[in-house]
């Protein structure tokens, strides 16, 4: 049995996205069964293909929407990408939660940064283009190449926090989110670090992104119905629809936060992550690699695997990637998976890349806090090969669960899995 100075625990949670900012407003519309899918209200999005994305709504007095004012002046906001805009606001409410600022050398030298993202600033990328061929390399900003860096986000948070301790950025693809908080674990777990702010960003609703994705035809086009566009296991789906924003988490172990009188909200009990050394894009139709990463986290966690109570799925709407993922977690459950209820939160905010594992991370965490199960959208007739499964459709229920598998698969081949623990 692990003592507290083993177990790692987290503290504080903080959410930037298409639902709204702030962990408790998006957790209430998500179990409401809202979307934060829209259309695209820019110029730019006439020429594509895709015109719809998982946008991140701006601060009205009706919403709870972001205000980049609220964490940097517009001098300031200049010199930095959206991507890193979202981490500073996730970053505020999760430190905040924790209520962890260092205070003196010792903390922040011992206190961690690690924010993955897919892509980065591509956004900057793309306007600096622009900007060279119109107007040329003297019209360039200076901070052109540090806003769009992708360990800049981890970086400008670290300055304005002054978290000294490791800091590191997992480009991953779709499994950094996950990968950064498993990282940040084991840096508390091997005594690098006392305390980590971990999780993912993205900000890439941009034409290139968009085009670049539909070349691929992994995106959704279902430009005149965007609430019902992303369609997680439904046999309708045809493509995932891009989201952006940010999903940060403290952690530390528990007798560090015992120590300080910090509320442990969930235990991080098990990660694993694998290669598939298969193709660029897609996994293998049997889901071995992704069983590989999963039975990983269950061996970390030290359970069987019929002991987890909920799955939140990467299931990003794309016909492929749904069904290799429940190949994989057909391998590592066997008959038991039927009787565990799995869901899709990408049906309600879009798939946020990088950021997503971070995201679903605080998913995960407040279905153990909240005895609720959010529902996968727009599921009215799964594939035939998962008719047999509890795929949670279309309305969340309540459900005290004690373990949580969160899920995320990226490019490359690359998975990643963890598993969370209530706190008895």
């Amino acid at each position: 049995m692990m003592n507290d100075e083993q177990r790692i625990v987290i503290s504080g949670m903080g959410l930037v996205t298409p639902l709204g900012v702030g962990v408790d407003a998006v957790w209430q519309r998500l179990i409401q069964g809202e979307s934060g899918i829209r259309q695209i209200d820019a110029p730019w999005a006439d020429g594509l293909k895709t015109k719809i994305a998982g946008l991140v709504p701006s601060h009205t007095a009706q919403s709870n929407g972001f205000n980049a004012l609220d964490y940097l002046s517009e001098k300031e906001q200049k010199r930095v990408d959206l991507f890193t805009l979202y981490a500073l606001g996730a970053a505020q409410e999760a430190l905040t939660q924790a209520n962890w600022q260092p205070s003196g050398a010792a903390e922040e030298q011992s206190s961690a940064t690690i924010i993955g993202t897919g892509i980065g600033g591509l956004p900057t990328i793309t306007q600096a283009q622009s900007v060279l061929q119109t107007r040329g390399a003297k019209r360039l900003s200076p901070f052109t190449v540090p806003a769009f860096l992708a360990n800049l986000a981890a970086g400008n948070v670290s300055i304005k926090y002054r978290l000294k301790g490791p800091l590191g950025t997992p480009v991953t693809a779709c499994a950094a989110g996950i990968q950064a908080i498993g990282d940040a674990m084991r840096l508390i777990k091997c005594g690098e670090a006392s305390i980590a702010l971990a999780g993912g960003t993205e900000a890439c609703v941009d034409p290139l992104a968009l085009a670049g994705f539909g070349a691929l035809k992994a995106l959704s086009t279902d430009n005149d119905a965007p609430h019902t566009a992303s369609r997680p296991f439904d046999k309708t789906r045809a493509g995932f629809v891009m989201g952006e924003g940010a999903g940060l988490v403290v952690l530390e172990s528990l007798a560090h936060a015992k120590t300080r009188g910090a509320k442990a909200l969930v235990e991080v009990v098990g990660y694993g992550t694998s290669a598939d050394a298969y193709h660029l894009t897609s996994g293998p139709q049997n889901g071995e690699g992704a069983a590989r990463a999963i039975n990983a986290a269950i061996k970390m966690a030290g359970i069987k695997p019929a002991e987890i109570g909920y799955i939140n799925a990467h299931a990003t709407s794309t016909p492929v990637g749904d069904a290799g993922e429940i190949a994989a977690l057909r391998v590592v459950f066997g008959d038991a998976l039927a009787d565990i209820p799995i869901s899709a939160t990408k049906s309600a905010t879009g798939h946020l890349l990088g950021a997503a594992g971070g995201v679903a991370a605080i998913f995960s965490a407040k279905a153990i806090l909240q005895g609720e199960l959010p529902a996968t959208l727009n599921l009215h007739q799964s594939d035939e090969q998962m008719q047999d499964l509890d795929l949670i459709a279309l309305k969340a229920r309540n459900a005290e669960v004690d373990y949580v598998l969160c899920n995320g698969f990226g490019f490359g081949g690359v998975n990643a899995a963890l598993i969370l623990k209530r706190i008895r």
